[in-house]
């Protein structure tokens, strides 16, 4: 019988929403009822208003498309765009965890367009040199990408994906003698 009452809350909440007030009473056997209309010993309850969601309308969609195309097409001014440095599955000693990225793309950079190297998924550096330095960078294995981003920080051109390893001294106090 309770996930029946549990289901006739939440419809009732749902629909409660366009209506003043909503309430809960709780009866001798310890079932709970809810309701539009007071009844003796019931409690009013705030009801939190429904979220809507609006669509966007097909012009605006088409609009996206066409944006989306001519992102397409700026990408497609760039044959690609890849790491110089570190090379993929490299790995190698830094002791505070400093890691210098160096990036280039054929052809090079288009006015209002830089690199945007990711650590992990995360942005950790936009530039136009062609190099990202990061500091304290965990010892472990790590992913790293590079985009071509346009002066509205859209991404018009991925390079491949390249993993690396930085290994670094060990913090872990001795134990005492």
């Amino acid at each position: 019988m309770k996930p029946r009452t549990g289901l006739l809350a939440a419809l009732i909440l749902a629909s409660a929403s366009a209506s003043a007030e909503v309430y809960r009473n709780v009866d001798a056997y310890g079932n709970v009822t809810y309701s539009d209309e007071p009844s003796e010993g019931a409690e009013a309850i705030e009801v939190k208003p429904v979220t809507t969601v609006t669509l966007p309308k097909p012009q605006n969609v088409r609009e996206t498309d066409k944006l989306r195309e001519e992102v397409q097409r700026e990408g497609s001014v760039y044959e690609s765009v890849s790491f110089v440095h570190p090379q993929n599955n490299q790995a190698f000693h830094s002791g505070g965890g400093e890691v210098r990225f160096e990036v280039s793309s054929t052809p090079g950079l288009q006015s209002g367009h830089k690199y945007e190297v990711t650590l992990d998924g995360q942005p950790i550096g936009q530039t136009t040199s062609g190099t990202v330095a990061v500091n304290n960078v965990n010892r472990g294995t790590h992913d790293a990408r590079v985009h071509i981003v346009d002066e509205n920080g859209v991404q018009v051109k991925t390079g491949p994906a390249i993993s690396f390893t930085v290994h670094r001294p060990s913090v872990k106090p001795s134990p005492r003698n």
